[in-house]
């Protein structure tokens, strides 16, 4: 029976442009004498000017650019994008045409992959803590792999999917000082391992692997060197116990696509080859969702109210942490926003240029006061119905937005772009 099985790799466009989930959308290709991404914005809100609604864009040709690189510095790693981080279906069915399997962790998200045609086989149940009636539906639709931590999850799965795989979730030695810590959660203690291990094999279920998690956003990458050393121990001890030999070590996610994709890259690479240098057949995956996801979109919400109290200027926009914005309260991001004016008898939006700025507060739509986006920020005399661009907006931002208020994040419309496509 088959475990984890590789996409079939492509970096042409095409592919993506035929995508399930991109198929049929319109894509508009990113002007390289305009302003890019922002000039495409202006166009939106010109044709639309009676919208008050949010929206983002994703440009395609990031992601494209994102997994070129993912394949040039960690070619060991099979990617497995994080669904959870952003569910939109464009970006699922551009990642599966460019050849990325996928981390679920719940029915909805394996629904929403094989929804685009993509194997169960390239699917990893990823949570090691599952509801029964989940993991009895893995088994109905073949998702035949997944993690645990503990011999309650051990039993569960005996009994409702006794022919699924496991890997063995591992805490870290250190979770990477990362925004989002998640060996607090989850992993087995070493003291622990020994017995899950034997708790496993005890109930017929074969363990192929290892994975851990050193923690999202901006975390200390040196970390997989003590986390890839740990789960090398946990290869041997299974083979001590007299378990067949494991093949598939998961590293995580918590990537992100700035210059610390480098050195992770390099820390990642120099683990490996120093604790499986010498493997033969190992199955190296990684969890990567930021990485693939927050670059690749630009949110843009307009101005709906004004206040002005001296120099100091505060607006209202139609989006806040209750929607897109949560990712600062759940994810401890830090947003940056541009202006648009709208100015002019067609209303045409501009940028600003050499204006004068004031202290500003950005407050979102709800009632609540907790609903702040921005403090003390530096903006020019902005007025409603004028907008801001918010760059990075793709990771744990709609997917995690509710509709308090009244105000929906699964309402905002996504526009398809690319820029800078590889032929």
């Amino acid at each position: 029976m088959p475990t984890l099985v590789a996409q079939p790799y492509s970096l042409s466009l095409n592919p993506v442009l035929t995508a399930s989930g991109v198929k049929g959308k319109p894509v508009t290709s990113l002007s390289s004498e305009g302003d890019g991404i922002f000039g495409y914005i202006q166009s939106v809100i010109h044709d639309k000017q009676e919208t008050e609604s949010p929206f983002m864009v994703l440009d395609l040709g990031v992601v494209m650019d994102l997994m070129d690189k993912w394949r040039t510095m960690l070619p060991m790693v099979q990617p497995f994008y994080a669904v959870k981080c952003n569910p939109d279906p464009s970006l699922l069915g551009s990642l599966a045409a460019m050849g990325s399997s996928f981390d679920c962790a719940s029915k909805s998200e394996i629904e929403a992959v094989l929804s685009l045609g993509v194997s169960p086989n390239c699917i990893i149940y990823a949570n090691p803590c599952k509801s029964e009636s989940h993991i009895k539906y893995a088994a109905s639709v073949g998702v035949n792999v997944t993690t645990f931590d503990s011999e309650y999850e051990v039993e569960k799965i005996r009994k409702w999917h006794p022919e699924c795989e496991l890997l063995l979730r591992i805490k870290p030695p250190e979770d990477g000082g990362a925004r989002c810590a998640l060996g607090r959660k989850y992993g087995a203690l070493p003291e622990e391992v020994p017995t899950l291990l034997q708790a496993a094999n005890d109930a017929g279920l074969k363990v192929i692997g290892v994975s851990f998690h050193i923690g999202s956003g901006d975390a200390d990458s040196r970390a997989y060197h003590g986390a890839i050393a740990a789960a090398k121990g946990v290869f041997e001890m299974a083979s001590q116990l007299g378990m067949a030999k494991m093949h598939v070590l998961d590293i995580g996610g918590g990537f992100t696509s700035g210059p610390g994709f480098d050195a992770a890259a390099m820390h990642v690479n120099k683990a490996l080859e120093s604790n499986f240098g010498n493997e033969e057949g190992i199955t190296v995956i990684g969890e990567p969702g930021r990485y693939f996801a927050e670059t690749a979109f630009t949110f843009a919400t307009k101005i709906i109210g004004k206040r002005v109290r001296g120099e100091l200027r505060e607006y209202w926009i139609s989006d806040g942490i209750y929607g897109s914005f949560n990712c600062i309260m759940f994810d401890f991001a830090t947003v940056t926003c541009r202006p648009l004016v709208t100015c002019g008898e067609n209303m045409v939006p501009m940028c600003f240029k050499d204006s004068k700025t004031f202290s500003s507060t950005v407050f979102g739509p709800t009632c609540d006061s907790l609903d702040t986006v921005l403090r003390n920020t530096q903006l020019p005399e902005l007025h409603a119905n004028d907008w801001l661009v918010f760059p990075n907006m793709g990771a744990y931002t709609t997917a995690a937005g509710s509709n308090f208020n009244g105000f929906s994040a699964s309402a905002i419309t996504t526009y398809l772009v690319y820029s800078t496509p590889i032929a």
